[in-house]
């Protein structure tokens, strides 16, 4: 499963938050790693530098093999914040639509 992410021009991308929230991905999809075929994550900060209230987006669109992308966004106060909510509502939208495939 290859994660890729990509932030706007107020967000800054280092290494370290890359590898560390690729992290976060890897431990909560462990169970879906061998159907997703790439991660796509995109971090924001909406509002600039003028701060605010859940200003911070991470949106996730997981590619699945066979499958039209799953995505979900979510906003928070933080970046980190905005990347666990994220992860827990892509883990369910996947383990919804993986429940539906294993109904059929």
């Amino acid at each position: 499963m290859l994660i890729q992410i990509n932030t706007d021009k107020n967000i800054e991308g280092h290494e370290r938050m890359e590898s560390y929230f690729s992290g976060i991905l890897q431990n909560a999809l462990k169970k879906y790693e061998d159907k997703i075929t790439r991660l796509e994550v995109h971090l924001g900060d909406e509002n600039s530098n003028k701060g605010g209230d859940g200003d911070k987006r991470c949106m996730i669109e997981a590619r699945v093999a066979g499958l039209k992308p799953v995505g979900v966004v979510h906003h928070a106060d933080t970046i980190e914040k905005a990347v666990s909510g994220a992860t827990d509502r892509i883990k369910h939208a996947l383990e919804h639509t993986f429940g539906k495939l294993n109904a059929h």
